[in-house]
């Protein structure tokens, strides 16, 4: 996958991030929407590693559990958000749909959190300084 392309990846899970967290300001919060961009954040994090380590066209799948895995098979290190991908799962599809889930305050804080440490994580954050001082390296050589 072209590198440009897993920074928007990545640019597209801060981007569902920042929403979840402007959301927070409404009255009354909406919970499930704040879940369900959480959840889609972290979605966007791992499809853009999986592209980093060559798999061209991510598997089409809310599965956050499913994509860890795969992303494990790259570096053992995703076994450490595990679980976390496993909680964020649930809001991928249900909070989109009345009568679905039921999520309260702690649950969305949570969402939150957990969704903050899927972005924070170490061999995420390693891909994009990469990526982003290569594309930084190449404007430069193109300027000259």
């Amino acid at each position: 996958m072209d590198e440009k392309l897993i920074l928007e990846w990545f640019r597209f899970a801060d981007t569902d991030l920042t929403a979840a967290n402007h959301l927070l300001s409404l009255y009354p919060q909406p919970l499930e929407i704040i879940c369900y961009h959480c959840q889609q954040s972290a979605e966007k994090y791992l499809k853009g590693y999986l592209g980093y380590c060559g798999v061209d066209e991510p598997p089409k799948t809310h599965d956050l559990s499913r994509l860890c895995a795969l992303c494990a098979e790259y570096d053992i290190k995703f076994d450490e958000i595990r679980n976390i991908c496993a909680f964020l799962t649930e809001y991928g599809i249900q909070p989109r749909y009345p009568d679905e889930i039921e999520i309260d305050e702690n649950d969305m804080k949570k969402a939150l959190a957990y969704a903050e440490q899927v972005k924070a994580f170490e061999p995420l954050q390693a891909v994009r300084r990469k990526l982003e001082k290569g594309l930084e390296k190449d404007e430069n050589t193109h300027t000259l």
